[in-house]
């Protein structure tokens, strides 16, 4: 998992998390096709399809002239496996801030009555 800073990284500009996103849905795709979604250069797709790469999120392999890009399976485990250990914290915090939210709103509805 020493590579999520990385990958996380990789995934906090839009244009990467959104080429991310299609692959996904889409599978395996050349980068022209990914580059015609996108109002930028080709030029500017490719540096962010190298970005993807480098970070281990993305694969790229080479079919005579063209470039196609996949996701890389094991780096969205990562991120899932991540996530879901972060999730029993997450769960807990929202649950206490839930309750003192409640506790402080029948504090104010008490308050309000007295006066």
């Amino acid at each position: 998992m020493s590579n999520l800073p990385t990958i996380f990284a990789a995934l906090s500009d839009t244009t990467r998390f959104a080429i991310v996103q299609r692959l996904l849905a889409e599978g395996e795709l050349p980068a022209g096709v990914i580059a015609e979604a996108f109002p930028i250069s080709g030029a500017a797709v490719s540096r962010h399809l190298e970005v993807l790469t480098r970070s281990g999120l993305v694969h790229r392999r080479a079919n005579r002239q063209q470039r196609l890009y996949s996701v890389v399976p094991e780096s969205i485990e990562q991120i899932s496996i991540w996530t879901m250990s972060h999730r029993d914290f997450w769960e807990n915090s929202l649950r206490r801030l839930e309750r003192a939210l409640l506790q402080e709103g029948g504090a104010v509805r008490r308050m309000r009555t007295s006066l």
